[in-house]
């Protein structure tokens, strides 16, 4: 896997972790992205799939939480996840420390 396809997961993991955060299905988290991100639903079910396998402890209490949930308005929902990829790009734009070099 290239840098930038490992780059690309690691940013749709991030988006889903937020999406957690807001309390979205899984299928509001892949519309989501699929819409203000221009992710793919198969790729947001795919990594979704992947943590729910490494976390499964962690899905089981946050899907049974899901039934208590309000459900977020489109407006929330497009200013969260252009907020979220504006703070991940910003995050992943740092310059390296040279001394590590």
């Amino acid at each position: 896997m290239g840098e930038s396809s490992a780059s690309y997961i690691h940013m749709v993991q991030y988006l889903i972790e937020k999406c957690l955060i807001f309390h979205m299905t899984k299928e509001e988290c892949m519309e989501a992205l699929s819409k203000h991100a221009n992710i793919q639903p198969v790729i947001t079910s795919t990594v979704w799939k992947e943590l729910v396998k490494e976390n499964e402890g962690f899905f089981q209490a946050y899907n049974e939480s899901q039934s208590k949930r309000d459900k977020m308005s489109e407006a929330e929902t497009s200013a969260m996840i252009q907020k979220m990829i504006t703070d991940h790009d910003s995050s992943t734009m740092k310059p390296q420390d040279s001394s590590s070099q």
